[in-house]
């Protein structure tokens, strides 16, 4: 039992640091962007990195408002209406960008061992607390990576890569392997050198 609990302790930790990896993705991206780049389309049936966060934000409230105790898709959410570009500002996507992801983290400070084994449902589908977990890391890290794309698509040659920068892995790797082998998350340093 003890160790079945240090195992739900290690996963809601992992996926915790990975929800706010993915998070800082996106807060990274639109740093490097003015205004008028977050509404930006490549074509009229394309989104824009507002409309993208519009989604998010959407899908984050209905997913872990009641996590534990209701459906994930809330009788309230007007999905169709999270792809209008209903964002009008900076401070309107950001306020609906963080709206979501705290909705997300204050669910997550809600699961532990007593609950674990809660089955909840998303459109009436059955998904044990993993599941549904792992189902929304995949959807979140799927559209951070289009914001991320889509911002280095606007970013051209002044945009400051994200992850390893084009050419340099070999330096990256030999940084990474000069050290001695310990057991960390990936994310430790990331959020170190933010």
């Amino acid at each position: 039992m003890i160790e079945n609990k240090l195992l739900i302790q290690d996963y809601l930790e992992s996926v915790g640091k990975q929800f706010q990896y993915y998070k800082l993705l996106g807060e990274k991206t639109f740093a490097q962007l003015d205004e008028a780049a977050l509404f930006w389309q490549y074509n009229p049936e394309s989104n824009s990195i507002a409309i993208i966060v519009n989604h998010l934000w959407g899908n984050m409230l209905s997913r872990w408002t009641d996590f534990l105790s209701s459906d994930g898709e809330k009788a309230w959410r007007k999905r169709d209406e999270e792809f209008e570009p209903l964002i009008q500002n900076k401070d309107q996507l950001l306020e609906k960008w963080n709206a979501g992801w705290n909705c997300l983290f204050g669910a997550l400070q809600m699961i532990d061992a007593q609950n674990f084994n809660t089955v909840v449902y998303i459109r009436n589908q059955g998904h044990t607390i993993a599941e549904a977990i792992n189902r929304q890391l995949a959807h979140y890290a799927y559209h951070v990576g289009q914001i991320v794309y889509i911002g280095r698509m606007i970013g051209g040659k002044n945009w400051q890569s994200l992850s390893i920068p084009k050419g340099g892995s070999k330096a990256f790797n030999a940084e990474k392997f000069s050290k001695e082998r310990k057991k960390e998350h990936f994310t430790d340093e990331f959020f170190k050198e933010s």
